[in-house]
């Protein structure tokens, strides 16, 4: 009786990992839980369970850290593209380069900003939790 429940638990388990792939590929529940190959309802009954839940989170998480990752991977391609617009003798691509330039110059400070003030509020709430 044990190895059925084992074997069943393997086989919702695989099922449960495609209904996550299924659920970051399609662009909606329906269509998901038949490319899955499950019904609708169930799916829908997985996404209210706490550990399934989890599991999709941190399949969503790694797909977006991936797509993250190629963003990066070209940000040296866009700044090229963007200096050669500042001079391209085009008024109105010059100027959106010029924004964009501005633009991520300033988010880029306010985004290190944050990072040492999370720093620094991380390390005065280690302090007060320390014994005294």
């Amino acid at each position: 009786m044990t190895q059925v429940s084992a074997g069943h638990g393997e086989k919702r388990s695989r099922r449960e990992e495609a209904a996550i792939a299924a659920l970051l590929a399609c662009p909606t529940l329906d269509e998901a839980a038949e490319q899955a190959g499950i019904a609708g309802s169930t799916l829908r009954g997985w996404l209210r369970d706490p550990d399934f839940q989890r599991r999709y989170r941190l399949a969503r998480r790694q797909v977006v850290e991936q797509a993250v990752a190629g963003l990066q991977q070209a940000t040296g391609e866009a700044v090229a593209a963007l200096r050669r617009n500042l001079t391209s003798g085009v008024p109105a691509s010059e100027i959106a380069a010029a924004k964009a330039v501005i633009d991520f110059s300033l988010k880029a400070v306010e985004l290190v900003d944050l990072a040492e003030r999370v720093e620094q509020l991380e390390r005065a709430a280690e302090a007060a939790a320390k014994p005294k």
